[in-house]
């Protein structure tokens, strides 16, 4: 027997010592599954919640209900793609709200002011969407400002030019031409009454869905977000992924618009002030890590339902709007909470 035979340890004894070092407790592989699969938690809170809300209120379920929840979610889970888009990024936008309530004013004032075609006020609506995107993504990769500073200041922005073109006043969609209010017309599944602007919003997760998980821009957009340093040295052009990332959010913005005029069957510069709230809430609650890299965009479609879960079976259980909110913002620290405890996962 030589003696590299001699001095090296039995095999069985090398495995035993790599099973028993790479060993995890029952805590260790949940923390493991969800950081492989973000969607699940978000999927286990939305089923418990409308079990939870179902047997407070029995009308929570009613199909009348449910078509109301599918409506707030519509806009909020749009948004939410667009919130989603920059996330990944390790970046924030604060203003996809205000941008959409912008876009939604441009297009009710050039239908009803100037008597554009529909179709042309919702290309106008897409043109403001996207250089909505254009500013933040300038300000964030040409002069390398924070993306939470450049999003705060274009919030008021946005706000203040809506407020100049509306003169605070509200458009109604029976002044519009048929098109723009198209999203808030509805078609029957099961019993409930489904807009089409939900339809266009699983479209968009569809379409997103698939450039995020099959296209080389969505991987590059996950390599940003994860490392920048170490997409730069693969030859990621850094700055130019970010830049079509608020644009693609921009355009995102304007989708929301059209889908937020069906809604309310109008278009009004006080619409959906809570809109920056729930889209970012939804993104959290969904799974995507607020430091970039991590996330999937079906996760966002759930935290956008649990959003309108929790504020509309809160407010069948009789509590006050300031609960509902109260909630919303548990939810995001909670949520927040177990992404940084998913982020501890040994690789």
């Amino acid at each position: 027997m030589t003696e590299s035979t001699q001095t090296s340890p039995p095999t069985s004894a090398l495995d035993l010592a790599n099973e028993f070092i790479n060993r995890q407790t029952p805590v260790q592989r949940l923390r493991s599954v969800l950081h492989r699969y973000p969607a699940i938690s978000p999927a286990i809170v939305l089923v418990i919640s409308i079990i939870v809300f179902g047997l407070i209120n029995p009308r929570f379920i009613a199909p009348a209900n449910l078509s109301l929840i599918t409506q707030q979610a519509a806009v909020i889970g749009t948004l939410g793609v667009a919130a989603t888009l920059v996330i990944i990024t390790a970046g924030i936008d604060l203003s996809v709200g205000a941008a959409m309530v912008l876009s939604s004013i441009v297009v009710g004032n050039a239908a009803v002011s100037f008597h554009v075609p529909g179709v042309l006020a919702l290309l106008l609506g897409l043109v403001t969407g996207l250089l909505t995107g254009l500013l933040n993504g300038v300000l964030v990769t040409r002069l390398n400002l924070p993306p939470f500073i450049v999003t705060l200041g274009t919030l008021s922005i946005f706000t203040a030019l809506t407020l100049l073109i509306s003169n605070g006043a509200t458009i109604q969609g029976i002044q519009m031409p048929p098109l723009l209010t198209w999203t808030g017309l509805t078609f029957r599944i099961f019993g409930v009454d489904i807009t089409y602007g939900v339809l266009l919003m699983v479209v968009l997760y569809v379409v997103v869905g698939f450039a995020l998980g099959r296209s080389a821009w969505g991987r590059h957009v996950y390599a940003v977000g994860d490392d920048k340093e170490a997409a730069r040295l693969t030859g990621i052009r850094i700055k130019r992924v970010l830049l079509s990332v608020y644009l693609a959010a921009g355009a995102v913005v304007a989708l929301g618009a059209w889908i937020q005029i069906g809604r309310d069957y109008g278009s009004s510069p006080n619409a959906a002030v809570d809109a920056n709230l729930n889209a970012i809430t939804a993104v959290v609650i969904g799974g995507t890590s607020l430091f970039g890299g991590r996330g999937n965009i079906w996760g966002t479609l759930l935290g956008a339902l649990i959003v309108g879960v929790f504020r509309n079976g809160l407010a069948l259980a009789g509590l006050d709007v300031l609960y509902q909110t109260l909630a919303v913002g548990i939810l995001v620290i909670v949520a927040v909470s177990i992404d940084q405890w998913i982020r501890k996962v040994r690789s």
